[in-house]
């Protein structure tokens, strides 16, 4: 270990590492750019590099682009990477306040403490969370994509977690569009071939959250901006010393989901974004949604965590936890590296430098963000009216650089009216984006799971004790919002029904 941090200390790699974390940082801001999308396009890069310093200038991508989208969730109201949607929900609330500063410094605070927990359970936990991640197969996968997808009942305002269902159930519709992942039959694509693909959710997000944002504030009269100093950035101790306790719980909960083959950061945030308002006391839970800090915390806190999750099936099994640890496993083996059981045997040292690499870019990071917060500020605390026709072009580049399809900046377009729809009717968004993102994981595995479970009894489901509790967690989550109707339909009287 000693040996794998001294190597990652060496001035070259320390420079590589800080470049991939700035850039990593600069591109997780930028709307629609996901960390997914740097990895990808970032790996023909690494290529010409040494093993080394490849591992670690994608180290420092990853890292710094998991942290980038707070920057414009919290400034803009347009999150930079899907896991940063709880954060723009809370976030931009605060920076309307005139408390940007100090929420972008929560989210770093926050960012780095979960950075912290991954490393820390990757490197000493490794064993027993491998162990328990791999008893979650087709069926537990399903559940645990559904109970995602319930989540989007407490994304509603007040009493209503319909809202949120009805938007989170339109997400998988749209996710379900083109060819199925069993048998490739075409679905709801109604003949057209650009269908067949099925819709990015990259471009559904660009659209719901930046070009819907657009809409809504260009015809504005006096469109809000952002002040050009947001304030205190370094938070208070006390502010930390509280929040504490939900950052150690949403951190070990990012870092579960994260080894969890598939899950990713998307899950992990809104996840800990869910249990953080449950658990939150009564005073607290009324902040959040307008503005709280322990939200924030929670939210940056287990998608942080997550890296560190990620890399437990990626390293010891081969087994990408995410789509990003998919693009680093492939820059690994751009280098003949082969991860699995015997990594340590083929290449010794090699998983120490991973850990020591992992360690640096989140110091890195955090420094880092501190750095470029005043940049970021100074560029998207210009007057809307600029600002926002400055992101368009940014949003149909991010549209189409996925698939370089323009078909997905149309798509984009219809999710931005779909987006401007939605706040005129009060329906919240993010619920969408959740659909979207988990309803092929629902799918596939429960499509999946009808064939294990073909001619076995029902006590042979019920035997599969991890799918049977996430069964029942979905039960208890449909009752609380039942109970939560019931009750708000009763405070307002006769009211006619929101």
């Amino acid at each position: 270990m000693i040996d794998g941090l001294l190597l990652a200390l060496s001035p070259t790699l320390l420079a590589m590492t800080l470049a991939g974390v700035c850039l990593g940082i600069i591109w997780g801001a930028l709307p629609g750019l996901s960390t997914t999308m740097a990895m990808g396009l970032l790996i023909g890069l690494s290529a010409g590099m040494s093993q080394e310093i490849s591992i670690s200038f994608m180290l420092g991508v990853y890292t710094g682009s998991v942290f980038g989208g707070a920057i414009s969730a919290v400034l803009i109201n347009i999150p930079g990477t899907p896991d940063a949607v709880p954060t723009m929900i809370e976030g931009h609330q605060l920076a309307q306040k005139g408390e940007g500063g100090q929420a972008l410094g929560m989210a770093i605070a926050a960012s780095f403490i979960g950075g912290g927990i991954g490393i820390i359970l990757l490197i000493m936990f490794i064993p027993i969370v491998l162990t328990f991640a791999l008893n979650f197969r087709s069926w537990e996968m399903f559940w645990l994509a559904l109970i995602g997808i319930m989540v989007s009942g407490t994304m509603a305002a007040g009493a209503m977690p319909l809202k949120g269902w009805i938007a989170g159930w339109l997400g998988m519709l749209v996710a379900f569009v083109g060819l199925d992942s069993i048998h490739a039959v075409p679905r709801f694509t109604f003949g057209t071939y650009a269908l067949f693909d099925g819709v990015s959710y990259v471009a559904v997000l660009i659209g719901l959250f930046g070009l819907a944002e657009i809409l809504r504030t260009l015809p504005a009269k006096d469109m809000p901006t952002i002040p050009s100093k947001v304030g205190r950035i370094i938070p208070p101790l006390g502010l930390l010393v509280r929040y504490a306790p939900a950052a150690v719980r949403s951190g070990i909960l990012g870092t579960f989901i994260g080894a969890i083959p598939g899950a990713g950061a998307n899950v992990a945030s809104f996840l800990a974004y869910d249990i953080g308002r449950r658990r939150a006391k009564p005073e607290e839970r009324a902040k959040w949604g307008k503005g709280s800090y322990q939200a924030l915390v929670c939210a940056e806190t287990a998608n942080n965590a997550n890296i560190g999750g990620s890399m437990l099936p990626t390293l010891a099994l081969g087994i990408p936890g995410n789509a990003a640890a998919a693009a680093l496993l492939a820059a690994l083996t751009l280098k003949n590296v082969v991860v699995g059981p015997t990594i340590e045997t083929d290449h010794p040292g090699l998983i120490y430098f991973i850990y020591s690499s992992l360690i640096i870019a989140n110091f890195l990071m955090y420094l880092a963000a501190f750095a470029l917060i005043g940049p970021c500020v100074k560029l998207f605390s210009l007057p809307r009216g600029i600002l926002m026709p400055l992101i368009l072009p940014v949003c149909v580049i991010g549209a189409f650089a996925v698939k370089l399809s323009i078909f997905d900046v149309w798509i984009m377009f219809a999710a931005g009216l779909v987006g401007w729809l939605f706040s005129v009717f009060k329906f919240p968004v993010a619920p969408v984006v959740l659909g979207v993102i988990l309803a092929p994981l629902a799918d596939e595995n429960f499509r999946r799971s009808l064939f294990i479970f073909e001619d076995k009894t029902l006590g042979f489901v019920l035997s599969q004790w991890i799918g049977t509790i996430l069964m029942v967690a979905v039960i208890l989550v449909l009752i609380e919002g039942a109970v939560r109707v019931y009750r708000g339909a009763h405070s307002h009287g006769a009211a006619a029904p929101d």
